[in-house]
């Protein structure tokens, strides 16, 4: 069996969470490979809506296990507090979920240092969660951070001490107000509801999974332009978010990678700082914003919303390998008579681009659009029988520019207002 995997094509919040849920019924396990509690994942249905930021989104499903892959760094006090909101919908969380031994954890003090970074920047601040993800991958990379497996050894406390001394020793030099027994007594007590879960060697587990034939769902979050290598940087996050992290955040090699499922929505968001060539700070962004909820599910932080840009996600289908495309929030656009995607770049020099250029964030780039006409009709019970013919002439268009197929479009929040399309690679 090969290792599919999900990811956002965008800056994020494409809808992943919903897609994951749609999907997992295919599936003996889902595993998160990268990120943190930066994500937001958002489920509805059956009246229920809820929001996932480290546990993968298959754990609503009863026969889907649920891996914490060795490339995500968690949040113990965050996890603790995930798990606690999940017992009221009686799921077989402590059988259906696995965390790696090699998993990242965040510490306290890395929230800390977050805040002293982010401010110290001013304004050219990230716009960063401050949910301690780049300070705990940091450590990681420099070699001296606690992994899950640690929590295990019997010299936790003296590991822990002397990394958060390291810690303190930074913020002495910046204005930050904390209360450290009370941040250390709430670590503690969920390092202790942690240990009570399944921690495991998970790239033996997975390849094991592999060779029973079982089917495995990587799940990417934040978004491809968000990729710490690929993205607008430095207005990225921390980690690899495209396909090549589920092999390295997983421990599966590249061969055994499937099908790549790249999600988009029909236009396009960003939550914080960094470039976005179609930002539209008019009332048609304000109307994209309101009528598609555009508030971060984790910050709730309002997003910033544009038209559809076909350079960029281009270039995400490169990198990432994508199969199969899902295009999300088709129902936003209902109200629209015309809606323009963004076909090319004009760079500051007067040159047409289709790729995505090197320096993005401080280049004017102006967007060069195409326009089609709106479907201007609710999408509510549409079936892909009854389809918009403009929906269709907009799939259609997309299609024929990216060059690879849109099996699914999502039409609204809840996971039975979906379409499937039939005739297309299922």
């Amino acid at each position: 069996m090969k290792v599919d995997v999900l990811l956002g094509l965008q800056w994020g919040d494409e809808g992943k969470g919903k897609i994951v849920d749609v999907l997992a019924p295919k599936y003996d396990v889902v595993a998160r490979f990268q990120g943190g509690p930066n994500a937001g994942h958002t489920l509805e249905f059956d009246g229920i809506k809820h929001v996932l930021h480290q546990i993968p989104s298959g754990i609503f499903r009863d026969k889907t296990r649920n891996i914490i892959g060795n490339g995500v760094v968690l949040d113990p006090i965050v996890f603790k507090t995930e798990i606690e909101k999940l017992n009221k919908y009686n799921l077989n969380v402590r059988a259906n979920l696995y965390i790696s031994k090699k998993a990242t954890l965040i510490v306290p003090s890395h929230r800390l240092l977050d805040q002293a970074y982010e401010k110290a920047k001013g304004v050219d601040k990230i716009g960063s969660t401050l949910k301690g993800i780049g300070p705990s991958y940091q450590d990681k990379i420099g070699r001296q951070g606690l992994r899950v497996g640690d929590v295990l050894s019997e010299n936790f406390e003296a590991k822990f001490k002397k990394l958060t001394e390291i810690h303190f020793e930074i913020l002495k030099n910046h204005a930050i107000d904390f209360n450290w027994p009370e941040l250390e007594a709430q670590f503690f007590e969920a390092i202790t509801f942690l240990k009570g879960f399944n921690l495991i060697d998970s790239e033996y587990f997975i390849n094991d999974e592999l060779k029973k034939n079982s089917s495995v769902l990587a799940e990417g979050a934040q978004g491809s332009l968000l990729d710490i290598d690929f993205g607008s940087y430095p207005f990225v996050t921390s980690s690899n978010t495209v396909t090549a992290g589920a092999c390295t955040g997983l421990g599966v090699s590249p061969s055994r990678i499937g099908e790549v499922y790249g999600i988009f929505k029909a236009y396009s968001t960003r939550v914080g700082s960094g470039p976005f060539p179609t930002e539209l700070l008019d009332d048609q962004g304000e109307k994209m914003r309101r009528d598609g909820n555009e508030f971060g599910s984790t910050t709730g932080r309002p997003r910033r919303c544009g038209w559809l840009d076909l350079p960029s996600l281009k270039y995400s289908i490169m990198i990432n390998g994508v199969t199969q495309l899902l295009m999300m929030k088709a129902d936003v656009l209902c109200e629209f008579p015309v809606i323009k995607v963004c076909t090319h770049y004009k760079l500051s020099d007067g040159t047409i681009t289709e790729s995505l250029p090197y320096e993005i964030v401080n280049q004017k780039i102006a967007p060069v659009y195409t326009e089609l006409p709106g479907w201007n009709t609710p999408l509510t019970g549409v079936t892909e029988a009854d389809m918009p013919k403009e929906l269709i002439d907009y799939i259609h268009f997309l299609e024929k520019a990216l060059e690879v197929p849109i099996t699914l479009i999502s039409i609204g929040p809840d996971r039975k207002q979906t379409i499937l399309r039939s005739k297309v690679k299922a």
